[in-house]
């Protein structure tokens, strides 16, 4: 999400059987991209094609955005490649994904939604990260909205 990011465990009914959300730092979101395309100065919608180029990501130790920020800042000056910068920052935020992915038990198939989702370099991080494909629709952006809407037809 852009503020948050949400593993979700549905039961073979739909049901939410489990639960885990980083609602601490925006680490790990929409926002850190963001951030980290602001400071790059590449457009966001970039970030992944950038990330795909890269040869050898580069280490984000923060988890922090405001100290990430500042890594990257440093690893500009240092001329470190953007691409590689942009894969670094994606392993980051699929790091942080992954451990809630990992903490609510997840299975095969997942999906990934979301705006995050429209990100094939934050996608590949976290396929990595976790050891599986993903599944992305066309619609990933927009999922939690139909979703919504289905639920309150229902009411």
């Amino acid at each position: 999400g852009g503020q948050d990011s949400k593993a979700i465990f549905l039961d073979q009914n739909g049901q939410v059987e489990n639960f885990a959300m980083n609602d601490k730092c925006a680490a790990g979101t929409g926002r850190f991209l963001e951030v980290m395309a602001k400071a790059l100065e590449v457009d966001l919608e970039l970030l992944g094609d950038f990330s795909l180029a890269a040869d050898k990501p580069s280490k984000i130790s923060s988890i922090c955005t405001v100290f990430a920020e500042s890594e990257v800042i440093s690893m500009i000056a240092k001329q470190e490649r953007r691409e590689n910068i942009i894969a670094g920052i994606h392993e980051s935020a699929a790091a942080r994904v992954a451990i809630l992915a990992n903490k609510i038990k997840i299975k095969k198939p997942v999906m990934m939604t979301g705006g995050v989702a429209k990100n094939k370099g934050m996608v590949n991080s976290l396929e990595n990260r976790l050891g599986f494909k993903l599944i992305v629709g066309d619609l990933a952006q927009e999922n939690g909205a139909i979703g919504a809407a289905v639920l309150a037809s229902k009411l």
